[in-house]
Protein backbone atom coordinates (compact mmCIF):
# COMPACT_ATOMS: atom_id res chain seq x y z
CA UNK A 1 0.00 0.00 0.00
CA UNK A 2 3.09 2.41 1.07
CA UNK A 3 4.57 1.40 -2.56
CA UNK A 4 1.22 2.72 -4.53
CA UNK A 5 0.78 5.73 -2.43
CA UNK A 6 4.45 7.11 -3.26
CA UNK A 7 3.74 6.22 -6.73
CA UNK A 8 0.74 7.95 -7.02
CA UNK A 9 1.95 10.86 -5.02
CA UNK A 10 5.04 11.16 -7.48
CA UNK A 11 2.86 10.91 -10.60
CA UNK A 12 1.00 14.11 -8.80
CA UNK A 13 4.19 16.05 -8.44
CA UNK A 14 5.07 15.12 -12.17
CA UNK A 15 1.80 16.25 -13.36
CA UNK A 16 2.11 19.52 -11.47
CA UNK A 17 5.47 20.11 -12.68
CA UNK A 18 4.55 20.04 -16.47
CA UNK A 19 4.10 23.37 -17.58
CA UNK A 20 0.74 25.20 -18.23
CA UNK A 21 -0.82 24.93 -22.20
CA UNK A 22 2.49 22.70 -23.19
CA UNK A 23 1.09 22.06 -26.60
CA UNK A 24 0.62 25.74 -27.25
CA UNK A 25 3.63 26.83 -25.89
CA UNK A 26 5.58 24.45 -28.17
CA UNK A 27 3.61 25.57 -30.96
CA UNK A 28 4.10 29.48 -30.35
CA UNK A 29 7.97 29.18 -30.33
CA UNK A 30 8.51 28.97 -34.36
CA UNK A 31 6.20 31.29 -34.44
CA UNK A 32 7.99 34.15 -32.61
CA UNK A 33 11.40 32.85 -34.64
CA UNK A 34 9.78 33.74 -37.58
CA UNK A 35 7.94 36.59 -36.79
CA UNK A 36 11.00 38.47 -35.40
CA UNK A 37 12.96 37.31 -38.78
CA UNK A 38 10.23 39.21 -40.70
CA UNK A 39 10.13 42.45 -38.71
CA UNK A 40 13.68 42.49 -38.49
CA UNK A 41 13.89 41.80 -42.45
CA UNK A 42 11.38 44.84 -42.99
CA UNK A 43 13.42 46.89 -40.68
CA UNK A 44 16.73 46.25 -42.77
CA UNK A 45 15.29 46.95 -46.30
CA UNK A 46 16.20 50.51 -47.04
CA UNK A 47 12.45 52.89 -47.88
CA UNK A 48 13.86 52.66 -51.49
CA UNK A 49 13.86 49.66 -52.15
CA UNK A 50 10.22 48.41 -50.86
CA UNK A 51 9.52 49.01 -54.73
CA UNK A 52 12.21 46.39 -55.73
CA UNK A 53 11.10 43.64 -57.75
CA UNK A 54 13.46 40.88 -58.59
CA UNK A 55 12.02 40.44 -62.09
CA UNK A 56 8.71 42.32 -63.60
CA UNK A 57 6.57 39.61 -63.14
CA UNK A 58 6.44 39.20 -59.01
CA UNK A 59 5.86 41.20 -56.65
CA UNK A 60 7.82 44.04 -55.05
CA UNK A 61 9.26 43.77 -51.78
CA UNK A 62 6.31 46.22 -50.02
CA UNK A 63 4.22 43.68 -51.57
CA UNK A 64 5.27 40.62 -49.87
CA UNK A 65 5.59 42.39 -46.54
CA UNK A 66 1.53 43.37 -47.45
CA UNK A 67 1.25 40.34 -48.44
CA UNK A 68 2.17 38.29 -44.89
CA UNK A 69 1.15 41.00 -42.35
CA UNK A 70 -2.54 41.11 -44.25
CA UNK A 71 -2.36 37.21 -44.26
CA UNK A 72 -1.46 36.80 -40.66
CA UNK A 73 -3.78 40.00 -39.83
CA UNK A 74 -6.62 38.00 -40.86
CA UNK A 75 -5.92 34.38 -39.80
CA UNK A 76 -4.81 34.91 -36.42
CA UNK A 77 -8.15 37.17 -35.84
CA UNK A 78 -10.31 34.92 -36.93
CA UNK A 79 -8.99 32.30 -34.62
CA UNK A 80 -9.83 34.28 -31.84
CA UNK A 81 -13.55 34.44 -33.47
CA UNK A 82 -12.56 38.28 -34.45
CA UNK A 83 -14.98 38.71 -37.88
CA UNK A 84 -12.82 37.46 -40.55
CA UNK A 85 -14.54 39.42 -43.59
CA UNK A 86 -13.45 38.88 -47.08
CA UNK A 87 -9.20 40.00 -46.82
CA UNK A 88 -8.69 43.14 -49.25
CA UNK A 89 -4.71 43.32 -50.10
CA UNK A 90 -3.58 45.68 -47.56
CA UNK A 91 -3.07 49.11 -49.48
CA UNK A 92 -0.28 50.26 -47.01
CA UNK A 93 3.14 51.07 -49.41
CA UNK A 94 5.53 53.07 -47.48
CA UNK A 95 7.94 51.38 -45.30
CA UNK A 96 7.02 52.78 -41.85
CA UNK A 97 3.23 51.85 -42.83
CA UNK A 98 3.75 48.46 -43.39
CA UNK A 99 6.06 47.96 -40.61
CA UNK A 100 3.43 49.03 -38.53
CA UNK A 101 1.05 46.61 -40.02
CA UNK A 102 3.49 44.25 -39.97
CA UNK A 103 3.43 44.81 -35.90
CA UNK A 104 -0.09 45.17 -35.99
CA UNK A 105 -0.08 41.20 -37.23
CA UNK A 106 2.16 40.12 -35.11
CA UNK A 107 0.23 41.28 -32.06
CA UNK A 108 -2.64 39.63 -33.27
CA UNK A 109 -1.12 36.59 -33.60
CA UNK A 110 0.91 36.68 -30.36
CA UNK A 111 -2.91 37.73 -29.00
CA UNK A 112 -3.77 33.98 -30.79
CA UNK A 113 -1.64 31.41 -29.19
CA UNK A 114 -1.54 33.27 -25.83
CA UNK A 115 -5.63 33.14 -25.88
CA UNK A 116 -5.66 29.13 -26.22
CA UNK A 117 -5.63 26.70 -23.54
CA UNK A 118 -4.58 23.13 -24.52
CA UNK A 119 -7.88 22.34 -24.91
CA UNK A 120 -9.23 25.27 -26.61
CA UNK A 121 -6.40 24.78 -29.40
CA UNK A 122 -8.03 21.40 -30.40
CA UNK A 123 -11.38 22.97 -31.22
CA UNK A 124 -12.18 22.81 -34.78
CA UNK A 125 -12.62 26.26 -36.89
CA UNK A 126 -13.57 26.84 -40.52
CA UNK A 127 -10.57 26.32 -42.81
CA UNK A 128 -11.55 29.88 -44.08
CA UNK A 129 -12.41 31.29 -41.17
CA UNK A 130 -15.83 31.97 -42.12
CA UNK A 131 -15.37 32.62 -45.75
CA UNK A 132 -18.17 30.76 -47.88
CA UNK A 133 -16.63 26.91 -48.32
CA UNK A 134 -16.64 24.66 -46.65
CA UNK A 135 -18.66 26.18 -43.87
CA UNK A 136 -18.37 23.29 -41.81
CA UNK A 137 -15.32 22.93 -38.94
CA UNK A 138 -12.47 21.31 -40.82
CA UNK A 139 -9.00 22.16 -38.82
CA UNK A 140 -8.03 22.61 -35.15
CA UNK A 141 -7.00 25.82 -34.29
CA UNK A 142 -3.81 24.65 -32.95
CA UNK A 143 -3.69 23.79 -37.05
CA UNK A 144 -4.64 26.64 -38.43
CA UNK A 145 -1.77 28.66 -36.42
CA UNK A 146 0.66 26.01 -37.62
CA UNK A 147 -0.23 26.72 -40.97
CA UNK A 148 0.05 30.50 -40.41
CA UNK A 149 4.12 29.82 -39.08
CA UNK A 150 4.67 27.46 -42.58
CA UNK A 151 3.52 30.21 -44.56
CA UNK A 152 5.37 33.08 -42.64
CA UNK A 153 8.33 31.04 -43.12
CA UNK A 154 8.06 30.61 -46.45
CA UNK A 155 7.38 33.93 -47.25
CA UNK A 156 10.26 34.74 -44.88
CA UNK A 157 12.72 32.44 -47.35
CA UNK A 158 11.38 33.79 -50.29
CA UNK A 159 12.16 37.72 -49.21
CA UNK A 160 15.32 36.62 -48.16
CA UNK A 161 16.41 36.55 -52.01
CA UNK A 162 15.17 40.00 -52.18
CA UNK A 163 17.84 41.20 -49.60
CA UNK A 164 20.38 39.01 -50.97
CA UNK A 165 19.71 40.76 -54.30
CA UNK A 166 20.52 43.80 -52.75
CA UNK A 167 23.28 42.91 -50.64
CA UNK A 168 21.44 43.01 -47.18
CA UNK A 169 22.06 39.80 -45.20
CA UNK A 170 19.30 38.10 -43.57
CA UNK A 171 18.59 38.43 -40.38
CA UNK A 172 18.35 34.37 -40.01
CA UNK A 173 21.85 34.50 -41.08
CA UNK A 174 23.49 36.93 -39.30
CA UNK A 175 21.92 37.04 -35.72
CA UNK A 176 22.32 39.70 -33.71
Amino acid sequence: MTRFFLLALAACCVLLAQEKNALVSEAKFPWTVVRDNLLKMAEKMPAEDYSFKPTPEIESFGQRVAHIAGANLYICRGVMGQPAAPRPRPVATSKPDLIALLKQASAACDAAFDSLSDAAAMEKISSRLGGPFPPEPTRTKLATLNNVVRHANEVYGYMCVYLRLKGIVPPSSAPE
